[in-house]
């Protein structure tokens, strides 16, 4: 192809020349110029051309092959981390609680549930003021946490209440400026970051400071006053189950269920370690009518996500194949070839080093390598598989260190690594390298050419000139002899 262009411009450059010669009007030397300067360099032109267009079609090969793994590895990525191919928690009482999977335990089986306290966090209302503007004196408020058992009346009579200090849980300081307001101290005491929560009440009685803490017994709290002498009333707001004007409305306590008839407790209705690999939120009580935790079949998403994966698998083979076929863009390409050895080796491959059961590689789950590279699903294995070892499968599906997404996500980062230079990511890097060097060449040569252009230009103005002066003599010349034969 470039011999052809190369004679194809030469061939245009004689003819140009071959038609000035023989005008008749004599030669145009500004176009012979550019005539033998772009003959001169057409060959090398044509080169640069045919090899700027060569690297064009490996980058586009490349970078097309690189997309199609990106999106494979993101879908996978997102599949897994949704929770789609695990086992679906669900509760028969769906009242009592609700649950998800967390951390990277496979659970299965399923799981009594009885609820017989809520987690609660303490709520404590202070004495009325005439309006949330009323002033409240100055100083400083500290609220102390703890256990906080309050007074109860019995036949027997009645029992103090009680406050054990939780002293690995720092008090907490919130000053209160002269001329602050009830509402002054609900915003100072949300401002404190304490945990406790703070807002002003309009009752039938006045307005009341209502102060809302953390769910869990530990959580429980009083709130001390040390009053500013000059500006007194702070007290008013203190609180101890021993002492003070308020009313506690709820008292802090941890939740307290049972799990296959285990009784457990749990200082927040957010429940982590009750049931391996499930996150419970406790919602109401059943006390006497336990409810049943069970886990749904994900054979039959697994199976049509196994597809969706053996398809996409297919799609980047394909263009591999393509692509690296003789006479493809990437034929020579070792990052495209080391690419397809990693996916043809990803059937057989064990991605589940620790796992005990059947599942331990994606042949296990029904993946087969064929000859070309491509990949079909075999349901028949799946399916044992999955009968054999469920939690095994859904085991490969989570987003650990090991597993598909795990296999695939290094398979992608491996190929698209631009340091390695026998990666896909690497070629590309030395493809587009090699571009920008072709574009050096090409405005190199061009310089050079013109260079000949404006040399050749010269020559030929100074050549042109003498002819011209010659032509002149010549005239001269001829005229005086014509005068000699008239005169004779």
């Amino acid at each position: 192809m470039v011999t052809s262009t190369s004679s194809s411009t030469s061939a245009t450059a004689t003819s140009s020349l071959a038609t000035a010669l023989g005008g008749g009007s004599g030669i145009d030397m500004a176009a012979l110029a550019n005539n033998l300067a772009t003959a001169q360099f057409a060959a090398r032109t044509d080169r640069l051309a045919a090899k700027s267009d060569k690297l064009d079609a490996q980058i586009s090969a490349a970078s097309n092959v690189k997309s199609m793994l990106l999106a494979l590895d993101t879908s996978l990525g997102t599949l897994v981390r949704s929770g789609d191919l695990a086992p679906k928690p669900s509760i028969a009482n769906a009242g009592v609680a609700s649950a998800t999977l967390s951390g990277t335990v496979t659970p299965s089986g399923a799981f009594s549930l009885e609820v017989t306290q809520l987690a609660t966090g303490q709520r404590l209302a202070s004495g009325a003021f005439p309006a949330p503007a009323s002033t409240v004196g100055a100083g400083t408020l500290t609220l102390k946490f703890g256990t906080v058992t309050a007074a109860a009346t019995s036949s027997g009579g009645t029992t103090p209440g009680s406050f054990a200090q939780d002293t690995a849980k720092a008090q907490v300081d919130i000053a209160i400026p002269p001329g602050a307001t009830l509402a002054d101290v609900a915003t100072r005491i949300n401002a404190a970051g304490a945990g406790v929560t703070a807002y002003v009440a309009q009752t039938v009685d006045g307005a009341q400071l209502v102060l809302k803490g953390a769910e869990g017994a530990r959580n429980g709290f009083v709130l001390e006053a040390a009053e500013d002498a000059a500006h007194p009333g702070l007290s008013a707001l203190a609180w101890s189950p021993t002492a003070g004007t308020g009313t506690l409305l709820a008292s802090a306590g941890d939740a307290a269920f049972k799990v296959d008839g285990l009784a457990m407790a749990a200082p927040s209705n957010t429940v982590s370690d009750a049931i391996p690999g499930v996150k419970l939120s406790l919602a109401a009580t059943n006390a006497g009518a336990p409810t049943t935790v069970s886990f749904a079949d994900p054979g039959t998403s697994m199976q049509s996500s196994l597809r969706d994966l053996t398809d996409a698998l297919n799609e980047v083979m394909a263009e591999l194949n393509k692509d690296t076929a003789i006479g493809g863009n990437l034929a020579n390409d070792t990052g495209a070839r080391a690419l397809k050895r990693s996916l043809s080796a990803l059937a057989g491959a064990t991605i589940m080093p620790n796992a005990a059961g059947a599942a331990k590689t994606l042949a296990d789950l029904g993946l087969k390598t064929q000859r070309d590279g491509t990949f079909t699903l075999d349901t028949a294995r799946l399916a044992t598989t999955l009968a054999a070892d469920s939690q095994g499968v859904a085991a490969m599906f989570t987003n650990g260190v090991h597993g598909v997404f795990a296999s695939v996500d290094k398979i992608y980062r491996v190929a698209t690594s631009t340091t390695d230079t026998n990666s896909l990511g690497g070629s590309i890097s030395r493809y587009t390298k090699a571009k920008t060097q072709v574009a050096t060449d090409k405005t190199g040569l061009a310089d050079q050419q013109e260079k000949l252009r404006a040399q050749l230009a010269t020559r030929f103005t100074t050549s042109e000139t003498r002819i011209g002066q010659s032509k002149s003599t010549l005239t001269m010349i001829q005229n005086q002899i014509a005068q000699w034969n008239k005169s004779s």
